[in-house]
């Protein structure tokens, strides 16, 4: 009798534990792959995306900065991650035979990229947040003096002969979308010379080399919410001709997560909404400045913001 009831009890105990792990793995969404770009506004969004869900019970896999936009790219088509965040804009690169037009407009170019990324891949495009993080050149302020304001002051300044050399990424210089689209609009060709190419596509270092002058360096690379810009002593030069396209960040979940987990895009939408171009500069500014962790940068605003508790 004894036996009988220690076996009982042990199939008990069992019985438990594993009805016990199965509610914790209901009750645990994921696990979530996030992934983001390497640069530092990649790793704020991607951090915050990271926090959102653990914050809601999901299992992580953090590959956050997992690298430029075709590595990022090319994991979320082949399902080896399942949400990163993404610019609007960048569907012109994606989708080259959409008319080119619409990547100005910060509302048809959501809509088309939206659409065209869903109908080829299946990926869902949550709303962006209403900042514009366009390709943008920047020039010391020495350089800039009075006299270069525009992109179109910096072609004539270059046909004249000026000395110019730019920090850049390589995708930078590749991209249709990117450099060769001001060499065309505004009428300039820079030489190899010109041009410091650096790996990764963080303008935190594109733009420290021009405000450090390394190599010779006077301009740099730059994206429109970058925060460390005043503080390099950089003049983002205007791309008065309309040259570039919208950027918004927003982000791209593979369909086939948000059909399982829905609430995913309750958790981010009034997140994104919340970053505008000055928050995002501000907090872009605190990484790339003054050299805070983006986790931290990240956490601090989800809480003072309301969005998940201290």
């Amino acid at each position: 009798m004894r036996k009988f009831v220690l076996l009982f009890l042990s199939v008990f105990l069992i019985f438990s534990l594993v009805i016990s792990c199965t509610k914790k793995q209901e009750e645990t969404g994921g696990p979530i792959t996030v992934a983001s770009k390497i640069d530092t506004e990649g790793a704020l969004l991607g951090t915050m995306i990271v926090i959102l869900l653990e914050e809601h019970g999901f299992a992580v896999e953090d590959k956050v900065q997992l690298g430029p936009t075709d590595i990022v790219r090319k994991a979320i088509i082949n399902g080896q991650i399942d949400i990163y965040p993404e610019y609007t804009g960048n569907g012109g690169f994606f989708y080259p035979e959409a008319p080119r037009d619409v990547w100005k407009d910060r509302v048809e170019a959501y809509r088309t990229v939206r659409d065209l990324d869903y109908e080829t891949h299946h990926l869902v495009w949550l709303e962006p947040a209403p900042a514009n993080n366009t390709w943008a050149i920047a020039v010391r302020k020495d350089l800039a003096g009075g006299s270069l304001s525009t992109l179109e002051d910096l072609a004539r300044y270059i046909e004249q002969g000026g000395e110019f050399k730019i920090a850049v990424s390589e995708e930078f210089v590749s991209r249709p979308d990117a450099l060769p689209a001001f060499e065309e609009a505004y009428g300039f060709i820079l030489e190899k010379s010109q041009m410091l190419v650096l790996s990764g596509g963080n303008t935190a270092t594109t733009e420290r080399a021009a405000a450090e002058g390394t190599d010779g360096v006077n301009a740099a690379m730059a994206y429109g919410t970058d925060g460390q810009l005043a503080a390099l002593g950089l003049v983002v030069l205007e791309d008065n001709l309309g040259v570039q396209p919208v950027y918004e960040p927003a982000p791209v979940v593979r369909e086939e997560v948000l059909k399982t987990y829905p609430e995913i895009e309750e958790i981010l939408e009034p997140v994104f909404k919340s970053l505008t171009l000055t928050t995002l500069q501000s907090l872009n500014a605190r990484i790339a400045v003054e050299g805070e962790d983006p986790a931290v940068v990240a956490r601090e605003h989800l809480i003072r913001k309301g969005f998940i508790s201290d």
